[in-house]
């Protein structure tokens, strides 16, 4: 009955000792995603900002400027590029809507970004763009991959239309939560016009008819949760400028926007609170089921040797023929 036991132990300890690695290893990568029909909105704003009048060409003080950034994922689009990329792919639709404090809109960027749903690696594939234009990532945009490491990573800015090294700068806590801390400076840069412009009428074709450019530059700063590879919190040092041409009347430059863009209250609590639900569920996979079944089968492992040793000592040792054998009588 003690063998029989022990045999089962054992089995068992071999059975957890090899779950260990396999969850780890196998599981892990195939179970944790991003869902391809993830939908999440974001509201910064930058209060007490400079913000460019465009009826008078004047920048003006306003009280606050609301940025709204949304990503929809596209079921469809993902499912057809998966059948050509052999992997796992999400697609997101983006926004990034810019309204001054009457509500009226200051600029509007789409844009379709296409990565692996685990990896969070760019995924090239027709459509990949930023306001219409065509575009070919490299690096990261809004989400880190999961187990998120102690390094630079390449951070794909939608305005320049490039990616630069966002820098690692150290571990921090927010709100209760251990998160690294990445910093990003683009310098000044001269971009592109949106398609879409606050005036009536005016094009980016025609403002660049003038002789009139535009410039940027921003310092990035995000606090990521380094398992599921989440910012819970991000802010932007943010300046664009209008230089030259005829469209400023003899001017140099003028500021079209300047202002410390921050995440709202409100989604802050939200995402944070998303974030530690979801960084449970990747723990258990990475971590707290392969220890678990680890130490159970090394428990088991020494139940089974223990119940296998104490049978061998109540057996006794074996009984020697030389001494049992009885004489023989003259």
């Amino acid at each position: 009955m003690r063998r029989t036991s022990a045999l089962v132990l054992l089995a068992l300890a071999v059975f957890f000792t090899a779950l260990s690695p396999l969850l780890r290893w196998y599981a892990f990568p195939r179970l944790v995603k991003v869902p391809p029909n993830q939908y999440q909105a974001v509201v910064l704003e930058a209060k007490d900002a400079t913000l460019l009048d465009y009826t008078t060409m004047k920048a003006r003080k306003v009280p606050r400027v609301t940025v709204v950034q949304t990503l929809r994922g596209n079921v469809e689009a993902s499912e057809r590029i998966e059948r050509t990329a052999g992997r796992d792919v999400v697609v997101w639709d983006t926004l990034s809507y810019v309204q001054g404090p009457d509500g009226r809109m200051v600029s509007r960027v789409p844009g379709r970004y296409i990565f692996d749903a685990h990896t969070q690696e760019p995924v090239h594939a027709p459509g990949e763009t930023v306001d219409g234009d065509p575009v070919r990532r490299e690096g990261i945009e809004f989400k880190w991959p999961f187990l998120t490491e102690r390094r630079d990573y390449e951070y794909f800015d939608a305005q320049t239309r490039t990616s630069a090294p966002i820098h690692y700068r150290g571990t921090r806590t927010f709100r209760g939560l251990e998160v690294y801390f990445f910093e990003q400076t683009v310098p000044w840069t001269e971009v592109k016009f949106p398609e879409a412009l606050p005036v009536e009428g005016v094009t980016p074709e025609s403002v660049a008819a003038t002789g009139t450019t535009r410039w940027y530059t921003t310092v990035r700063r995000f606090w990521v949760e380094p398992v599921t590879g989440a910012p819970v919190y991000g802010e932007e040092i943010h300046e664009e400028e209008l230089r030259g041409g005829t469209l400023l009347g003899g001017r140099d430059k003028v500021t079209a926007f300047a202002g410390h863009v921050k995440m709202r209250e409100d989604y802050i609590e939200h995402t944070v609170d998303l974030v530690r639900s979801r960084r449970t569920l990747v723990l258990l996979l990475v971590s707290y089921l392969p220890w678990s079944f680890l130490i159970l089968g090394a428990a088991l492992l020494a139940l089974a040797l223990r119940l296998e040793a104490r049978g061998r000592r109540r057996a006794g040792p074996a009984p020697d023929a030389a001494t049992t054998e009885e004489p023989v009588s003259a």
